[in-house]
């Protein structure tokens, strides 16, 4: 305090004894030598003093802002006085308190966003700041960070806007990651974190600027995920650029920046990860975000197939899965695994196979399925480690025939078959057990198994359980009715039952029939619908049972007596009443849970009473709500709407289902001609080059008749010279010796020559009779390619036919509607009541006989014959 003391003094000048000004007399006389000196110390000092006291006195200083400003327009060269009023700005504009402030009543909680809206009316204040990040000076650089770091984090919108709009503002920013000075790197960070976040247009011209390059280098460098904080900034930059931004994903998956993440997730699998550190299960989990940004449900669907695809190649998919088998993962990471591991495989067909052949490092061998599920019905687990596995086995049955065509036939196993444990034996025996969660968790997962697939809704129908010794056997849809109609079932089974009988018998008539055929369920239906009691809880039953009673109606094939659709239409109209059953019906879509349930695929929930709807009920409710109330609705009128709208739907049920038949074969005509083009225009390129092969032949043929003439003329020319030589003179030829000398060098050149020759003839040949090969297989190519083309335009010929037949017999349904409903307007006049007290007497009948057959019977539970396993499972699951 005595220096700072003796510095004022000197900048303010002597004081009289016992007259020592004030605080802010003291400010007001810095910022008035600030604005009026000439000289630059001067200046300096008092910028200098200006910074000590911007702490204690933040509000004085702060009213001379405009002073700080100046000095940056004007002493743009001097970076220690620039550096002063950057560090002074950043304390008047700090989010934070500090302590030397904390005695003064006049300072607000949010005193500093009130001088940073101050600041920011001038959007040339922050674009002065922002030409400061070019000064490479370090006192500069730093306190300009610091500076629109509190500028952001007090008006993030504001300054995002102000920053876009400045030239090359983002791009002084993005230069700051690249300083070898790791505080400045590290507070840029923080900076473009801060900036980033909600703004895509910042986030494209970021990612643009190479800024996923960058970050992965800096991850490299500081260790990837056994680095310190800086590796969790540099990721959870990444995420912000990546999420909810469809433009930056595909630049990612373009860059092959997937491929760069996957040594990033490597961990072995024969090591205990247990003393594994709080910051790499930070980097771990922020890595992991980073995968599901790239393939989050919500993003557009071909962003996700090319990431899914990316990632499975790269060998991320198989790192990933490996963490799940690692001993000792902390819970919080294997949940995010698992949840990662989800939306990777969701709806890809080849990465739900690789993950349904992942077998876990264990004595037995578990597949990695068998082993979730075995965590997921357990009720020891953690309650988020049970959602996380059912949305991973969820998604691992989505859009899935050949998974869902797996599971039904392990419910169809006998114990004599295979005696190792399944994932059917495991849901059917959580489905029936005592804990209400794990039927829940069945129900919903065994509910996936049959989601748009007709075929296997039929299948379960064949599934048979053993209740005990003694009893007969029953089907697993008669034993699910017997659970839902007993006393002591839960409110959680209730639901759970009536969700997978709602999506078993939806658009499946044999399941209805079945269903229609067990004593005793529209009775249970009926009563429920038609109850009295109240509560959240008893109102979302009554809602569902109403749900299942419409399904009944609407895909009733009328095959069985007394349960025609017109006979349940009439007992809910006389006994339970439209308006009741319509207010009841509503009821599912009116509960809080049903609104945060259809929102994603992913269960998000905070207690175990929040587990009610399943996302895919939800959207199959929603489906058929409107249906199902037209059609009970329709009778209303005394049974003759319900005839119209009966033919009606079945009539539109049909063209819908020719529309359906005629896009597909769309589909097929223009992928087929796709393959015409394509295949001609190969066979354009395979003419072409057997066109080149041809010539390339007769050129090779021609030079060889050519050297097997020059061939036969330098033998000629070597006979007809030996005997000349033969028959010459000798006072002719030179003397004895050099004559034998010359002879024997010409005929050595000679046969050098024919050597030459006969072995340019053998390359020729060899060559001749490797196009010649070549030209075969062009030919047979080019027959090949013809053929396809001619099978292609038959089957376009078949299909345009198919289309034509298709159109006509649409056109002759619409007729007959025609038909149909001129004949009922001529029908009218007929009456179509029938006596009341008859009708009365009627239903009574046949709801005492369904009342005699519903009576409650004791039912236990199936028993499976399972095998007593126990070993210890990787992963840190209890099974």
């Amino acid at each position: 305090m005595n220096f700072l003391k003796s510095g004022l003094q000197t900048v303010l000048g002597s004081q009289q004894p016992n007259q020592a000004p004030s605080g802010a007399e003291t400010v007001e006389l810095l910022v008035e030598r600030v604005t009026s000196s000439t000289l630059l110390d001067d200046r300096r000092d008092a910028c200098r003093a200006l910074k000590a006291l911007s702490k204690k006195y933040r509000i004085e200083v702060g009213i001379g802002m405009n002073a700080m400003l100046q000095v940056l327009e004007t002493d743009r060269t001097d970076c220690e006085i620039i550096g002063y009023c950057l560090d002074t700005l950043c304390h008047v504009t700090s989010p934070e308190q500090f302590d030397e402030e904390q005695d003064n009543p006049n300072v607000t909680a949010n005193i500093g966003e009130q001088f940073t809206e101050i600041f920011i009316k001038n959007s040339d204040n922050v674009c002065l700041v922002l030409g400061c990040l070019e000064e490479y000076d370090f006192r500069v650089r730093w306190a300009a960070i610091k500076l629109l770091t509190n500028l952001l984090a007090n008006r993030p919108k504001e300054i995002q806007e102000i920053v876009l709009v400045s030239p090359m503002g983002v791009s002084k920013m993005m230069d700051l990651l690249i300083d070898s000075r790791e505080v400045i790197r590290n507070d840029a960070l923080l900076l473009m974190i801060q900036l980033t976040k909600g703004n895509g247009n910042i986030q494209k011209i970021v990612a643009f600027e190479n800024a996923f390059d960058r970050l992965l280098d800096v991850i490299k460098e500081e260790g990837c995920s056994d680095g310190g904080i800086v590796v969790e900034d540099c990721l959870i930059l990444m995420l912000n650029l990546l999420k909810n931004n469809p433009s930056n994903q595909q630049f990612f998956k373009e860059g092959s920046y997937i491929q760069r993440l996957a040594p990033m997730l490597e961990l072995s699998t024969d090591q205990d990860q247990a003393g594994m550190s709080p910051q790499k299960v930070s980097n771990l989990h922020c890595m992991l975000q980073v995968v599901r940004a790239l393939v989050c449900p919500s993003n557009p669907q071909q962003v996700i197939s090319s990431c899914q695809k990316a990632i499975r190649s790269s060998g991320l998919l198989s790192a990933i899965c490996n963490i799940i088998m690692a001993s000792g993962v902390p819970p919080d990471l294997l949940i995010e695994t698992i949840n990662t591991i989800a939306e990777v495989i969701r709806g890809d067909g080849q990465n739900q196979d690789y993950f349904n052949s992942f077998v876990a490092p264990c004595d037995p061998p578990l597949s990695a399925i068998v082993l979730l599920l075995m965590s997921m019905v357990n009720e020891k687990q953690p309650l988020s480690l049970r959602c996380a596995v059912l949305y991973c086995f969820q998604s691992y049955l989505y859009r899935n025939e050949s998974g869902q065509t797996s599971l039904v036939k392990t419910l169809l196993q006998s114990s004599e078959q295979s005696t190792a444990i399944t994932s059917g034996q495991l849901l059917c025996r959580s489905l029936f057990s005592t804990d209400p969660l794990s039927n829940w968790f069945a129900a919903v997962s065994m509910s996936h198994a049959l989601l748009e697939n007709p075929a296997q809704k039929e299948q379960l129908l064949r599934v048979v359980l053993a209740t005990s010794h003694t009893s007969k056997p029953v089907s697993l849809l008669e034993q699910c009715n017997q659970l839902l109609q007993q006393a002591h079932c839960k409110f959680q089974s209730k639901v759970g039952l009536l969700m997978l009988l709602s999506v078993w018998l939806s658009h499946c008539q044999l399941a209805v029939r079945t269903f229609l055929s067990i004593p005793g369920t529209v009775a249970y239906l009926t009563g429920q619908i038609s109850a009295n009691e109240h509560g959240d809880n008893e109102y979302l039953v009554q809602g569902l049972c109403a749900f299942l009673m419409g399904i009944c109606i609407q895909f009733n094939d009328n095959s069985v007596q007394e349960h025609q659709r017109e006979f349940l239409c009439q007992l809910l109209v006389k006994r339970i009443g439209l308006d009741t059953y319509n207010k009841k019906l509503g009821e599912v879509s009116k509960h809080e849970n049903y609104s945060k349930s259809a929102k994603q695929p992913q269960i998000r929930i905070a207690a175990t009473t929040d587990l009610l709807l399943d996302y895919e009920f939800c959207r199959l409710f929603k489906a058929l709500e409107a249906v199902i109330t037209k059609t009970v609705n329709g009778f209303s009128s005394g049974g003759e709407n319900i005839t119209e709208l009966t033919l009606s739907q079945e009539a539109s049920g049909l063209v819908a289902q020719y529309k359906d038949i005629i896009r597909e074969q769309d589909a097929r005509l223009q992928s087929l001609q796709q393959q015409l083009a394509h295949t001609e225009a190969k066979l354009h390129e395979l003419t072409g080059a057997l066109d080149q092969s041809h010539t390339s032949n007769r050129q090779l043929q021609d030079q060889n008749i050519l050297l097997k003439a020059q061939l036969q003329a330098a033998s000629d020319l070597r006979q007809q010279t030996l005997s000349s030589s033969a028959s010459s003179p000798l006072h002719l030829l030179p003397a004895q010796g050099d004559r034998q000398e010359a002879l024997e060098k010409w005929l050595s050149l000679l046969t050098l020559e024919q050597q030459t020759d006969r072995s340019k003839i053998a390359y020729y040949e060899s060559e001749n009779s490797r196009l010649l090969s070549e030209l075969e297989q062009l030919r047979m190519r080019v027959a090949a390619a013809e053929s396809k083309a001619n099978e292609s335009g038959t089957e376009l010929d078949k299909l345009r036919k198919d289309q034509e037949d298709l159109l006509e017999l649409l056109t002759d349904q619409e007729s007959k509607m025609q038909r149909y409903r001129m004949e009922l307007k001529r029908a009218t006049g007929q009456s179509f009541d029938e006596d009341d007290d008859d009708e009365d007497d009627e239903l009574r009948a046949i709801e005492a006989n369904d009342g005699e057959s519903g009576k409650e019977t004791d039912s236990t539970n199936p028993t499976t014959t399972t095998t007593n396993t126990s070993s210890n499972y990787p992963g840190g699951f209890v099974c």
